[in-house]
Parts: C-alpha cells; sequence; structure tokens
C-alpha cells in the first residue's frame, strides 16, 4: 500500500513537473522564434529604407511628367553586397512584370504588393521571408521593390534551440522523477510511522479491551449456569465484574482523554495554581500506598537559596510557585509520575541505589538551572522545575525514547505488574502525563540508570 501510494505521489510531482516544463520550454521556443523574425524583419524593412533613398530616378525625354529608375545606376552598389548579407532583391514594373533580379533563376512567386511582410516557401530548402514596397513618384507608381531574406536564419537556430530543449526537459523528467521519488519517501514515511503506531495502539487496545470482557462474560455465563450457587460465590463473581468494569471505564476514560488531545477539543480551567500546595495534596493522597511499599515520600521546595522540606512547606507557599495552569488535569499528572516512582521505588538486595526506598519530589523555581535560565531568556519568562526521582531499577537507555508511547511496555514478555505505566493500571500513564504537559506549553524529560534510579523532570512555564 505504502509503496504503490509512493509510486502515485513521484508519478503525479513527476507529470506537474513536466507539464510545466513542457509550459516553459513551449514559452521559450515562441518567444525565440518571435524575436529571430522581428529582427528579419527590422532588418527587411532598414534595407527598403536604405534602398529607397539611394534609388536613382531620371526623366523620360519624350514624355512630359514621366519618370523611370536606372536600375543599373540604384542597384550596382547594392549587387555588390548581395552575397554577404544573403539578401536578395526583384524590380517590378508597374504592370508588376519582373524587370531585375539578383537571384540567379526567376523565384516565379506572384507579387503580393498587399501584403508587406510574409513567409514564401518554395520548397523546404528554399523558404524566405519577402517584403514588398511601392516606389512612388508625385502620386505615380514607378515599380516594386521586393527584398528577400532566406529563412534558414530562423529555422537553423531554431532547430538546435529545439534539440537543446529536447535534451534538457528529458534529462530534467528523469532527476525529477529520481527526486520525486526520494521526496515521496521523506512525505510519506510520517504516514507510514503514523499508521504503524495506530495499528500498534489498536492491538495494545484490544487486548487490554479483549481480557476484561471476557472474564466479565466468563463470571456472567458461570452466573447465568449455575442461578442457585451460594450466596458468597455469586457475591465474589459480581465483585470481580465490579473491578473489571471499572478498570474497563478507566481505561474507556483514558482513551478518551488522549483523544480529546490529539484533536484539540479538551477544554482547559485555566486558574492561577500553587505548584507546591498541589504537589502537598497528591503527596498526602499517595502516602498510604508509599507506606503499603515501605517508601518514604519526600517534598524539597527550593526558592533560589532557601530550601524547606514537607514538614513546613504548608505554611511557606510562595507567589513564585503558582502558574496559570488546570488543577485537576496537573494533579493527575503528578499523581501519575509519582505513583510510578513508589512502584519502582522498591530496591533489591543487589541495589547500589543512594537512598533506599525513597521518592524524592523536588519544586525550584528557574534560577536553579543554567538551562532554564537559556529557556528564560529566548522566551522572556520563567519556570518551575518539578522532578520526581525514584531509587528503582531504572530503565535501560534503548527504551527511554518510546516511554511516551501509548500502552509501551519495556519488556513485552514481563507481567502485568512489570510495566512502566503503573498509574494507570493500563499503559497509558506517562502518554497522559506528556499531554497534559504539553497542553500547559510546558516539557516533560526523563533520565534514568539502570539499579540506580530514575528522574522525570516536569518543566512548566509561569504565564
Amino acid at each position: 500500500m505504502f509503496r504503490s501510494t509512493r509510486l502515485r505521489l513521484a508519478l503525479w510531482y513527476t507529470t506537474v513537473t513536466a507539464i510545466l516544463l513542457l509550459l516553459f520550454a513551449t514559452g521559450v521556443y515562441v518567444y525565440v522564434r518571435t524575436t529571430l523574425i522581428d529582427r528579419i524583419d527590422d532588418t527587411l524593412k532598414h534595407v527598403v529604407e536604405v534602398v529607397e533613398h539611394s534609388v536613382i530616378i531620371q526623366p523620360i525625354a519624350s514624355a512630359k511628367k514621366e519618370y523611370k529608375v536606372n536600375l543599373e545606376a540604384s542597384f550596382r552598389y547594392n549587387a555588390e553586397v548581395v552575397g554577404d548579407d544573403r539578401i536578395d532583391f526583384e524590380w517590378f514594373t508597374p504592370q508588376e512584370e519582373l524587370l531585375w533580379s539578383t537571384f540567379s533563376e526567376p523565384l516565379g512567386i506572384p507579387l503580393h504588393y498587399n501584403h508587406r511582410l510574409e513567409t514564401v516557401a518554395l520548397s523546404p530548402e528554399r523558404t524566405f521571408r519577402q517584403i514588398t514596397e511601392t516606389i512612388k513618384l508625385e502620386d505615380k507608381i514607378l515599380g516594386y521593390l521586393r527584398v528577400s531574406h532566406p529563412w534558414f536564419e530562423v529555422t537553423k537556430p531554431i532547430r538546435q534551440l529545439t534539440r537543446d530543449l529536447i535534451l534538457g526537459i528529458s534529462l530534467m523528467i528523469a532527476f525529477v522523477g529520481a527526486i520525486g521519488w526520494w521526496l515521496s519517501g521523506i512525505a510519506i514515511e510520517p504516514v507510514r510511522q503514523s499508521y504503524s503506531s495506530l495499528k500498534q495502539f489498536t492491538a495494545d487496545a484490544s487486548h487490554e479491551l479483549r481480557n476484561p470482557i471476557a472474564t466479565i462474560q466468563t463470571n456472567v455465563q458461570m452466573a447465568l449456569a449455575y442461578p442457585e450457587a451460594e450466596p458468597q460465590k455469586q457475591a465474589k463473581q459480581l465483585q470481580i465484574i465490579e473491578r473489571l468494569t471499572q478498570r474497563l471505564g478507566k481505561l474507556v476514560n483514558d482513551l478518551l482523554f488522549l483523544a480529546r488531545s490529539d484533536s484539540g477539543i479538551s477544554e482547559i480551567d485555566w486558574q492561577p495554581v500553587q505548584v507546591d500546595a498541589l504537589l502537598i495534596e497528591v503527596i498526602e493522597e499517595q502516602r498510604t500506598l508509599a507506606k503499603q511499599k515501605g517508601v518514604i515520600l519526600e517534598l524539597n521546595i527550593r526558592e533560589s537559596e532557601l530550601e524547606t522540606n514537607i514538614e513546613n512547606s504548608e505554611n511557606n507557599q510562595k507567589e513564585n510557585f503558582t502558574i496559570l495552569g488546570d488543577w485537576d488535569r496537573l494533579a493527575r499528572l503528578f499523581t501519575n509520575l509519582i505513583a510510578n516512582a513508589i512502584e519502582y521505588s522498591k530496591t533489591e538486595e543487589n541495589s547500589i541505589a543512594i537512598f533506599s526506598n525513597k521518592v524524592i519530589i523536588e519544586l525550584r523555581d528557574s534560577k536553579q538551572y543554567q538551562v532554564i535560565r537559556k529557556l528564560r531568556k529566548r522566551n522572556r519568562q520563567n519556570f518551575l522545575i518539578i522532578a520526581i526521582k525514584d531509587t528503582g531499577k531504572g530503565i535501560a537507555e534503548s527504551d527511554l525514547p518510546h516511554i511516551f508511547n501509548r500502552f509501551y511496555r519495556v519488556d513485552p514478555a514481563r507481567s502485568r505488574q512489570q510495566k512502566t505505566t503503573v498509574g494507570t493500571g493500563s499503559g497509558l500513564g506517562l502518554a497522559i502525563a506528556k499531554a497534559i504537559v504539553e497542553s500547559h506549553k510546558g516539557e516533560i524529560t526523563v533520565e534514568s540508570t539502570v539499579n540506580i534510579g530514575t528522574t522525570f523532570t516536569v518543566i512548566l512555564p509561569i504565564s
């Protein structure tokens, strides 16, 4: 499918370019041909003017007010230069009879004195551009002068131009075809990647939905097959169905959230948000889960050189930590990240982590980081930096570029409890976190070292 689409794109690109080149070549051909003809016509007109001024008119002795043209005296110098200029002259009497000519033999072409400039073809090899001028004196016609210029001075350069244009356009079309194939490959690559991502996303979503639905269907069939079963057994089946429906509802909500974020139709409730107070609230909500995992939650709030911890941070909410954003979405963002950190902060016996079973949340203003000072200078605004560090197994460097992909798991062979996005339980936690950060015009990055821990850094603008 992609190969045929790429081929069609390349063909369309080449065809359109070929049409444009043909139109351009036609314009060049017409322009050059017209220019050559105009130059010949100007030459003929100039020759006629010169001859008119050089014609010697003599009176006829036997008649009064009658004149004739002395052809020998008028054209003796012109006849000498005819061979060099390749211009030929013919003189006709008032009765349109050929009287004198520089051609070796008469052309046998009727005199068309009503058509000043015309092209006459005797044969493919003998074609002329001619002009006919009426010579008068006191309203009396003395004769007709016809000047001929060989047409090969037009056909010869035109043929050369035609060959050059055909060769040049052919090479250009071939070159454009190759470039079109290359460009179509570049153009279709994002489509290929999007299709692959959509295909993988559909497969993962189907897998996530298939198992709960199959389990629900099995429990319902069991309940229908044994209506007289013990109440405790039926209650247990209903509890399983309830948990699965909650999981399905959460998965559907996550997918709907991401779809709205991608389409740009999701509405953000912009309001001033005190990030330090928000972090304290999220930490309090996650403290029970942290205790169950044996994890210590630590919040460090740093403003310039001032540093406080969670015990005195509740009474020290600075205006410097207030941003414009959506409280609920930001709470969801930090809930996902902190829940991930809690899940993976459990270290094994061979772990060499500096802190044991601890998740550190640091809130800093933009003065703490040189890179943020550069961003602030470029964007003319301040930033908040929220870093969430855990002491878990870490993430392999090869997996770091993909962890924000939807349904991505570090190791597909691992069990459900070992995937990267524990916050939502559906493999969408980090994808949702990234979507929330981007909707707030921020940035999220990750750094991780195997057997040391992982640090997620969220940068949010204060605006």
